[in-house]
């Protein structure tokens, strides 16, 4: 019994990955160099800039 347990986790936890990897944002390369250069004109600090666009900060700093 406890090894159905694991494989029906372990299938639970692929299905979960597959629908986040589905409904994953992409940002094309106009995008991403969109945001870059708002983010060094300084307009707005990087914290403002990167709610407005709906990404996290750490994301925008890789």
């Amino acid at each position: 019994m406890g090894q159905n347990t694991r494989i029906a986790s372990a299938a639970a936890e692929n299905a979960v990955k597959d629908i986040r990897r589905k409904t994953r944002k992409r940002y094309s390369t106009e995008d991403k160099i969109r945001i870059v250069l708002a983010g060094l004109r300084g307009g707005d600090n990087n914290a403002e800039l990167c709610q407005q666009e709906s990404i996290s900060q750490g994301l925008y700093y890789s």
